[in-house]
């Protein structure tokens, strides 16, 4: 876990950190040019970058993986079946984060072998590493964000010499990979929805076609469509397309 919490932070620094390259008011806070002409931070100064790092690790999480797409099928699969609370949000928001390192787990270890691995060992600064880490994720959220949805958002962001999506910057990547995941996730969710409506909508004609107009259908065909849920393998179903349309 650890592990994973280190390669989620390195990609949290998505855009050149110069705003730091000036002396800090601290003398242990400061930002010095090595003789190569990389830009060096003290110990305290990469101490600070990582904790302030870390306060955006939820929002990272959710934003920059698998996450959304995810959480959001499982909510709609959750409201189709017809059960408001069970499974809890919590169990929900488990099963997401779980499948999320799955999923994640091959970008995680390129970012781990090629940036947090040389930091480690001191063979590369923290700003070389903080560049070549946010590869990985990036490559990963252009495989999933639609051109469409990228083109937009360059053309509000007012870019003119992004001739290729491998120029675009991460903050023209990032709302364009948002804005997608959004998009396939109702799409899967709409999917998952049709086959429980039909039910539904069954029940609710024999209903009214025995008189039964008082009666909720959705009391009658709750435990037929969770007996057509399990019958069908539905959990195992629903996780392996989630990770399949990713690629995995």
């Amino acid at each position: 876990m650890n592990r994973l919490l280190l390669l989620i932070t390195f990609t949290l620094l998505l855009f050149s950190p110069d705003i730091f390259a000036q002396d800090g008011i601290l003398p242990a806070v400061t930002v010095s040019t090595g003789a190569d002409g990389d830009t060096q931070y003290s110990v305290t100064m990469q101490i600070l970058l990582l904790m302030t790092a870390l306060s955006f690790l939820p929002a990272m999480l959710i934003m920059l993986t698998s996450f959304t797409r995810i959480i959001i099928v499982l909510s709609i699969l959750r409201q189709a079946i017809g059960l408001q609370q069970t499974p809890s949000n919590q169990v929900l928001i488990g099963m997401s984060m779980f499948l999320t390192f799955f999923i994640m787990s091959p970008v995680f270890d390129k970012v781990y072998d090629s940036a947090v691995k040389p930091y480690m060992n001191e063979s590369m600064n923290i700003e070389q590493a903080f560049h070549v880490g946010k590869e990985p994720i990036k490559e990963f959220m252009l495989a999933q964000t639609r051109v469409t949805d990228l083109e937009t958002f360059v053309e509000i962001s007012g870019y003119q010499n992004i001739n290729s999506v491998d120029e675009a910057p991460m903050s023209v990547i990032i709302p364009a990979f948002i804005t997608s995941e959004l998009k396939t996730a109702f799409q899967i969710g709409f999917m998952l929805f049709v086959p429980f409506l039909v039910l539904d909508l069954v029940v609710a004609s024999i209903l009214m076609a025995m008189g039964m107009m008082m009666l909720s259908p959705m009391i009658v065909s709750l435990p037929f469509k969770i007996m057509l849920f399990v019958l069908v393998d539905g959990w195992s179903l629903v996780m392996g397309t989630l990770a399949n349309s990713f690629g995995t």
